[in-house]
């Protein structure tokens, strides 16, 4: 690791000097102004004043006099210079034997006077010395600036303070692995060179948004014991051409001199996307940023034992050249939690937390479909805070699912108003939803039904599905549409109109049609897929991008999308009918309970 660097001196140094300066300025003004505050008076008053014998102490100051009597009063007066106060007395007819008992005390002002004018008259020059080393300071600042601007903005690993090791990574047995081989070759790098084998060059970590991509990079460096380097892809990108392949030149350099080492990049995204697809022309400056890593991590210089671990959640739009072997030799994919693993990244936030023994972590891992490892800790942090608040001194299962419900679907709102009506309209309309998903066999089980708002929806009917699942089949996409359409349905029958509170089901009854249809080749069209698959929105990528079918193939899909959603609207309808009164029944308790959980549901439909 390199040295240290020595704490930088304060900037204010020269204004602290110049403030004292003026403090003490102040000061010395202040307790000359202080001694002028007495009655000035002549000579004869002095001379009375000895003959009454109301002084009581003479100091002499240079020329003047001070006078203290005996009331407490101050007087000054002046002398002739170069005269003594004795002979000054004795001309005046003051009796020398009053002379001889007056305390009279001679000041040396010689010195204090040499000194005091001496600070006043250095004043303006350390003002002006002040100055002149603050514009110099200045100066060399913003050269030092101008001078770093293409180095590397790369932290180091703190091995005191991050101390994440492959413990702290539950789930994701593969990637670790793949990174347990890497940071062994780091430890051990000569059994492998006996086999022949050399190092890894790179690593790309590939994965959704919080599966865990990061804390897998800083667990290879607590566990590598090696120099790491840390920086993201947008670091490196600025508005001035050139700067950010000087930075990656930076970069690898103190890389190569801290060798063997770790370079993390974190979304590498941002510099890596396909050379060409911008608007700039091939020079622009995100262009050469990843020409100049492209030559770093395979240009003529080799051996130099310098790994380079990338995250993207975006593989699709980087460059081919970067993803080649000899660069990122491996590409180790981080994906989304399956029940098990749900269940050990639940373990793993839970180390420092009071977990109460009813809590079941598997039941908590099946009913969370689709978390990542980030959703699974925001999940037990929201369940400790919602314990400190109710001033719990465990974490329980009630909270737990408390929040798992507030990070789905957002916080309940009851503070909002609702009139009757819409409460009516509401409870109708979940229920549709969930006594047609009921009804229908490929439909997931209904968990909650509540018309208490949460987020934008005046109402939920949460499905939670019994495993995760992999493959879907047609006629699960086809029985969802019509759970979707549930509550459309339930409107229309029991109030004989719709309201915009189906507007979004229908949208994503909708999408799974047309994905139906395009994507899936679930429709009449056969096995043929519209498009390219891809649902990215790059404008430079797909600029004058043209698609892949006719206008009168692009007719059809509208067709075959509505004839799907037609077909299930009608289906959706014939069940809503049929069981008028049981849905009657079950939303009229709704209104009154507000929300159903599932063994009250079922309860229905025995």
């Amino acid at each position: 690791m390199p040295a240290l660097a020595p704490p930088p001196r304060s900037k204010n140094t020269l204004l602290y000097v110049v403030i004292a300066a003026l403090f003490i300025a102040a000061f010395v003004m202040i307790y000359n102004g202080g001694q002028q505050q007495s009655t000035e008076i002549s000579l004869n008053t002095l001379v009375e004043k000895a003959d009454t014998g109301e002084i009581q102490e003479l100091r002499i100051s240079d020329n003047r006099i001070h006078v203290a009597l005996v009331d407490g009063s101050q007087l000054h007066t002046f002398k002739e210079p170069g005269s003594s106060i004795y002979e000054l007395l004795e001309r005046a007819g003051v009796k020398q034997k009053v002379i001889s008992t007056l305390p009279i005390t001679v000041e040396d002002t010689e010195s204090s006077k040499f000194w005091t004018d001496l600070l006043i008259g250095m004043i303006p020059f350390v003002l002006i010395i002040a100055f002149i080393l603050f514009m110099m300071r200045s100066a060399q600042s913003s050269n030092n600036q101008a001078m770093s601007f293409g180095k590397s903005k790369a932290k180091i690993y703190d091995r005191e303070k991050q101390k994440n090791t492959f413990d702290d990574v539950a789930g994701a047995l593969e990637a670790k692995e793949e990174l347990t081989e890497i940071v062994d070759f780091l430890k051990r790098p000569e059994k492998y060179r006996k086999m022949g084998a050399k190092i890894p060059k790179g690593v790309m970590l590939v994965g959704a948004p919080g599966t865990g991509k990061t804390l897998l990079a800083r667990a290879v460096a607590g566990e590598a014991n090696v120099p790491f380097f840390s920086i993201s892809g947008s670091e490196f990108v600025e508005m001035f051409v050139g700067v950010g392949a000087s930075r990656v030149r930076d970069l690898f350099n103190k890389a190569k001199r801290n060798a063997p080492c770790l370079i993390f990049i974190d979304e590498i995204d941002a510099v890596g996307r396909h050379r060409g697809a911008g608007m700039g022309g091939g020079h622009d400056e995100r262009e050469q940023t990843l020409n100049q890593i492209l030559t770093e991590m395979d240009g003529f210089q080799t051996g130099t034992n310098v790994i380079v671990i990338a995250a993207t959640n975006r593989p699709d739009i980087l460059d081919p050249a970067l993803l080649r072997p000899g660069r990122f030799d491996r590409r180790v994919i981080v994906d989304m939690p399956d029940v098990r693993a749900r269940e050990e990244i639940l373990r793993v936030h839970s180390r420092n937390k009071p977990i109460a023994k009813t809590v079941d972590f598997a039941r908590i891992a099946k009913g969370t479909p689709g978390f990542t490892g980030a959703d699974l800790e925001n999940l037990m942090n929201e369940a400790a805070i919602l314990a400190t608040k109710n001033n719990k001194k465990t974490i329980g299962m009630k909270e737990i699912e408390q929040s798992t419900e507030k990070v789905l679907m957002g916080p309940e709102r009851k503070s909002k108003v609702i009139n009757k009506k819409e409460k009516e309209i509401t409870s109708y309309h979940e229920v549709g939803h969930a006594v047609v998903g009921h009804l229908l066999p490929n439909c997931d089980p209904v968990h909650k039904i509540s018309v208490i708002s949460r987020g934008m929806a005046l109402g939920v009917t949460w499905f939670l599905p019994e495993e995760d699942k992999h493959l879907i089949p047609k006629s699960k996409f086809e029985d969802e549409l019509c759970s979707l359409l549930g509550g459309y349905a339930a409107e229309e029958v029991f109030f004989g109109e719709m309201s915009t509170g189906a507007s979004n089901d229908l949208q994503r009854a909708t999408k799974i049609a047309r994905n139906m249809v395009t994507k899936y080749g679930m429709s009449d069209f056969g096995p043929m897929i519209f498009g390219d698959g891809n649902d990215e929105i790059f404008l430079g990528k797909d600029f004058g991008h043209v698609k892949n079918y006719s206008e009168e193939s692009a007719s059809k899909i509208d067709h075959l999308v509505k004839k799907i959603l037609e077909k299930a609207h009608v289906k959706t309808k014939a069940l809503i009918i049929k069981n008028k009164s049981l849905i009657k029944k079950i939303a009229t308790d709704l209104v009154k309970k507000e929300t159903l959980s599932s063994e009250e549901f079922k309860k229905y439909f025995k």
